[in-house]
């Protein structure tokens, strides 16, 4: 296995109006991303993300039951099985976040891992469900009404190029899980996101590359662009990144467009990093007790 690996993201603007129905934007945003993930296979990716629920609009700016209709079950679902093709035809990792339902009506915000011989590694589940307002129209992220917390914990897959870990958006505010994800091997973490500027734009590039350095590894940030009518609430602000284990911006997207990035894993800097600043053997575990006990 190489040492060098190639990581593509994946950022779009969604080309359907919020109150078209939900099988046209799956399947005009599932065509337009099988382009782009072909686009980033030209490109030389390997292992390759897409953006948070990537098949339609963020519909957590309002709360309406049509949305439930665009949920799967995760592995047996048509979405994860057409990826699983793709994977298979071009020898690709892809980490493919989608809604997922289990059962007759349990829904989480997943992310399907997939090798690059199309077989199904596993899924993680967003553990951190915020529930928020936007403006001041009635909009926010309310994300409470469409998804139940994670219970999978947080696994690393091993690929057939690197062992990846998962963070899905909101999930990147909460330190713990990253560092979860370092101790249990993660070379480089992806994180599909949906989040707009007024929000969350001023700690976009403070708190992933944060993760990086403390954890040792290497972090890919993926942000969709553009507005989503009809709820134009916010600027969802691109500039999807990946950021290496010292905290440098290894490629990063522009603010505004669809586009496909690359950027370039050393595995040897990760070893390099972690034996210089050897956080992981320093760290007090035994001191830390009480964090989970503590009420906020």
């Amino acid at each position: 296995m190489s040492d060098l690996v190639k990581i593509g993201l994946i950022q779009a603007s969604n080309d359907v109006d919020g109150n078209e129905p939900v099988e046209v934007h799956k399947q005009t945003a599932i065509e337009k991303h099988i382009k782009l993930v072909r686009e980033a296979k030209a490109k030389s990716a390997q292992i390759i993300c897409l953006q948070e629920i990537f098949y339609g609009p963020y519909f957590c700016s309002e709360q309406n039951t049509k949305w439930y209709d665009a949920a799967e079950e995760i592995p047996n679902g048509p979405t994860t099985k057409l990826f699983q093709e793709l994977a298979k035809e071009l020898e690709i990792v892809i980490v493919l976040p989608i809604y997922e339902r289990e059962g007759i009506a349990t829904y989480y915000n997943t992310a399907a891992v997939i090798d690059a011989d199309g077989s199904y590694l596993g899924k993680y589940r967003k553990q951190h469900i915020p529930h928020v307002g936007v403006g001041n129209k009635g909009y926010g992220f309310w994300e409470k009404f469409y998804f139940k917390p994670g219970n999978l914990g947080y696994p690393v897959f091993d690929t057939a190029f690197a062992k990846v870990g998962v963070y899905i958006c909101y999930d990147r505010h909460f330190p713990e899980g990253a560092r979860i994800l370092g101790l249990k091997g993660a070379e480089v973490i992806l994180n599909p996101s949906a989040t707009v500027a007024g929000l969350s734009e001023y700690l976009w590039k403070l708190e992933q590359p944060a993760h990086a350095v403390a954890n040792g590894y290497y972090l890919g940030a993926i942000n969709r662009v553009g507005t989503e009518g009809p709820w134009n609430m916010g600027e969802f602000y691109g500039q999807s990144y990946l950021v290496d284990p010292r905290g440098n911006f290894v490629a990063m997207a522009s603010r505004d467009k669809d586009e496909v990035i690359i950027g370039e894993m050393n595995k040897k800097l990760i070893r390099e990093v972690r034996d210089t600043w050897q956080f992981y053997r320093d760290r007090r575990p035994e001191t830390y007790e009480e964090m989970s006990a503590l009420l906020p």
